[in-house]
C-alpha cells in the first residue's frame, strides 16, 4: 500500500514547554529570590523566541516534504508530491493512500519504455470482490472526479501523472509513473509527483 507521512503541530510542544517551566517557577520560587525569578522570566522569553523560530523552520520542511511510499513486492518506491502545482489530485491520492483504498491495487497496464498504470480501486484491488483483472483500468473510486490541474511539470522519467479517459476532467484514482519521457503528454495530463527513488 502507499502511506503518508504524519507530523505533530509544533504549538503542542510550546503548550508543554510553558507547563513545565511554570511549575519549574514555582519551585524555584520557594528556593531562590525574587531576583532570580526575574531572570528565570527573561531566558523564559528568549527560550520560547527560540523555539517558535525552530518550529516554524521545522513546520516549513514537514510542508515541503510531501513524500508518499509505495510498497510493493520488489522494495519501496519513494514519490514526491507537487501539492503546489497540482493541490486536488495530490489530495484525493493521499486521501485514498491514507484510507487503504490502493493496499493489493495492481499495475493492469505496463508500456515497457513508456509507463506503468495503476490505481483501479474498484476492478484493480486484490482485496476487493469487485476485483476482475480484465476489467481492471476501467473504474475508480466512489469519489467525484477531479477536474484537471495541467501544469508545467514534463512528464519525463519518474513523473506521476493522473490517468484519464478521453474527458481532461475524468481523473479519479488511476495514476501511471512514467518510464521515459513522454513529452506528447505535457498540458495533457495532469502530473502531481515524481519518484525519487526506487525506479
Amino acid at each position: 500500500g502507499i502511506k503518508a507521512g504524519v507530523s505533530i503541530t509544533p504549538f503542542f510542544f510550546f503548550f508543554l514547554h510553558n507547563v513545565a517551566l511554570l511549575f519549574w517557577a514555582i519551585n524555584l520560587y520557594e528556593k531562590f529570590s525574587l531576583f532570580f525569578i526575574i531572570i528565570l522570566i527573561l531566558m523564559k522569553k528568549v527560550i520560547y523566541l527560540f523555539i517558535v523560530f525552530f518550529s516554524l523552520l521545522s513546520t516549513n520542511i514537514f510542508a515541503q516534504n510531501n513524500l508518499m511510499i509505495l510498497k510493493l513486492t520488489y522494495g519501496d518506491v519513494e514519490i514526491e508530491l507537487y501539492p503546489e502545482k497540482a493541490p486536488n489530485h495530490v489530495k484525493r491520492f493521499k486521501e485514498l493512500a491514507d484510507s487503504g483504498k490502493y493496499d493489493g491495487v495492481v499495475f493492469h497496464r505496463v508500456i515497457e519504455g513508456f509507463m506503468a498504470q495503476t490505481g483501479d480501486v474498484k476492478f484493480g484491488n486484490t482485496n476487493s470482490p469487485d476485483y476482475n483483472l480484465s476489467l481492471a483500468g476501467t473504474g475508480g473510486s466512489e469519489l467525484p472526479n477531479v477536474n484537471a490541474e495541467f501544469t508545467d511539470i514534463a512528464h519525463t522519467r519518474g513523473t506521476l501523472s493522473a490517468a484519464r479517459s478521453a474527458d481532461p476532467d475524468s481523473a479519479n484514482s488511476q495514476f501511471f509513473i512514467c518510464f521515459d519521457s513522454a513529452p506528447h503528454l505535457d498540458r495533457q495530463y495532469s502530473a502531481f509527483g515524481k519518484v525519487t527513488k526506487g525506479m
